[in-house]
């Protein structure tokens, strides 16, 4: 998933890095690994920090669609947006507002692409809500299915249609608590740096 995801980053930055002056050429890479990293790691985290409901709200697209200016006004966007600038500024030697302006651009840009892929139903695609959180909890989502009987697919649903406020709302959230700590394992196993190093060998 991480290498399909590096190639949705390269499919959206051409005019917010490679064709983008303030970055240079040599760095064009580099930088969207980063990118790559930053999109990964925060939907990690989210799903560690317990906001499965929240994530699966964005990649549906519900209530904002997913245009730029929704986008950048939903937390978890606005969360990796800061986060990649910062990178651009301590790494890449950006100036604050080039750093700014290539993260408002091409993160959302990402989140949007990620949303169209996600929800998309070509049978080739390689991209869905199932796949992605099976990546981001380690295949924890396979050992709840086991333990649970709910599908993905099924507690996906439910997130989207707001189960985890009607009668099956603990096991939900059990479900929910379970998939946190599959994603906390996998932070402890793909560090920032571990992750990014995997990233980058995507661009040789």
């Amino acid at each position: 998933m991480l290498e399909e995801l590096f190639n949705l980053v390269k499919g959206v930055a051409s005019d917010s890095v490679v064709n983008n002056p303030e970055v240079p050429n040599d760095q064009n890479s580099a930088v969207m690994a980063e990118a790559t990293n930053t999109v990964a790691s925060g939907l990690r985290n989210i799903v560690a920090g317990g906001g499965l409901s929240s994530l699966v709200s964005l990649l549906k697209g519900s209530g904002n669609g997913n245009d730029k200016s929704s986008l950048l006004s939903n937390p978890i966007v606005a969360m990796m947006v800061g986060h990649f600038a910062g990178k651009l500024m301590n790494k890449f030697n950006l100036g604050n507002g080039q750093a700014n302006n290539v993260a408002s651009s091409l993160i959302p840009g990402v989140i949007s692409s990620l949303i169209n892929k996600t929800n998309s139903s070509d049978s080739g695609s390689t991209f869905s809500i199932d796949n992605l959180l099976r990546s981001i909890t380690g295949g924890q989502t396979e050992q709840v299915q086991q333990t649970t009987g709910t599908s993905i697919t099924d507690l996906i649903g439910q997130l989207a249609g707001g189960g985890a406020s009607q009668s099956n709302g603990g096991g939900l959230m059990d479900i929910v608590s379970q998939l946190a700590q599959g994603a906390q394992a996998q932070q402890q196993r793909n560090g920032g740096g571990g992750l990014l190093d995997l990233i980058k060998g995507f661009t040789q």
